[in-house]
């Protein structure tokens, strides 16, 4: 089995983003809404948009997974970012969700004076929790009724990572 490798995000890219989040479970653990069309992923994920970065966990050519960082442009919060994630299905527990957090910490700790990366996920993503826990993050709150999810409202915590 190859190597996992993490890049940024090529335009070629699109149509397997499209198709990662397209995916039942993806959509269903991130706020993406189901059918979006290809030109959506080009808009939201385009590389010139200032402190915005895409990255992408690829194996032998095939997308694995996506992770977006958008950096905090308000001069009190230059030191903060966010990120969003999701991995494809058949490619959960390999490692993906590890390889793109990694550089991204990397990246945002080591090359982008970021000492806060922030993240929002469902509390009862568990498998995802334990990721972001194991790189670091910890809960520092929970938003009841956070989004609407097939049919219901669920919670989502607040987590971050701080480096001092």
């Amino acid at each position: 089995m190859s190597t996992i490798t993490v890049r940024h995000l090529e335009p070629a890219d699109l149509p397997q983003i499209h198709a990662l989040y397209g995916e039942l479970q993806a959509y269903g653990d991130t706020l993406q809404l189901p059918y979006q069309p290809l030109s959506h992923w080009a808009q939201k994920l385009d590389p010139t948009r200032d402190g915005f970065y895409c990255l992408v966990a690829e194996r032998a050519g095939e997308i694995l997974g996506q992770l977006g960082l958008d950096l905090f442009r308000h001069p009190r919060r230059k030191h903060v970012a966010t990120i969003g994630m999701g991995v494809k299905s058949t490619a959960r527990r390999l490692g993906v969700g590890s390889a793109l957090l990694s550089a991204a910490i990397d990246s945002c700790e080591r090359w982008m004076n970021v000492r806060r990366i922030e993240i929002e996920v469902y509390t009862d993503n568990k498998a995802a929790i334990a990721l972001y826990q194991k790189h670091g993050f910890v809960i520092e709150g929970t938003c009841r009724n956070y989004a609407y999810r097939d049919g219901r409202y669920v919670d989502a915590h607040v987590m971050a990572r701080v480096t001092d």
